[in-house]
């Protein structure tokens, strides 16, 4: 009886400790949010099915009300997509400053979501776009930029006001352009 008693104890334990290890899918559980400018990646397979994709990129997070740009490579169970436009993904530190963990839709599918955690270099400017190229800004600048076209990912604000277009790399008055 005992010995059967050990063996449920150890398959709880083990059960339990997977379950904490699960990043949760939850979205309220995601305070900040990136913006991936681009990514390169390789996907793997196995048998024909999509196994991982490993890889690359750079975005710009925001935290605290204030974009930081991130260098980062990742290894995830799905493919990473760049951010479309403004738009933000849900993400939370794992190890704060190494670490992050994004939760990233599923396309095709409607409130389904998966995480992947993103290795991240955080530097001291963020990134933004100024005639089709990347370019780097102060965390400053590009925070006035925020705060005059109402862009705040954060509180869900994810399209800026006064903005032509959808497209960051298009729109004459991006971040980089103000003075």
């Amino acid at each position: 009886m005992t010995k059967r008693m050990l063996q449920c104890f150890a398959v709880l334990l083990l059960l339990s400790a997977s379950l904490v290890k699960a990043d949760s899918k939850n979205i309220a559980d995601y305070k900040l949010r990136i913006h991936i400018f681009n990514r390169n990646e390789t996907t793997f397979y196995h048998h024909r099915m999509e196994e991982e994709a490993k890889g690359e990129g750079r975005g710009n997070l925001f935290e605290n009300g204030e974009a930081r740009g991130v260098d980062f490579n990742f290894e995830c169970d799905q493919k990473l997509k760049s951010s479309f436009g403004y738009e933000t993904y849900p993400a939370r530190w794992k190890k704060p400053g190494r670490e992050l963990t994004v939760l990233l839709p599923v396309f095709g599918k409607s409130n389904t979501y998966f995480t992947c955690t993103l290795n991240t270099d955080v530097k001291t400017y963020a990134y933004a776009r100024a005639q089709g190229k990347l370019i780097s800004e102060s965390p400053e600048k590009y925070k006035a930029w925020m705060v005059r076209h109402e862009y705040e990912p954060e509180q869900g604000k994810d399209t800026p006001i006064g903005v032509k277009g959808s497209d960051p790399e298009a729109a004459a008055d991006a971040p980089a352009a103000q003075e």
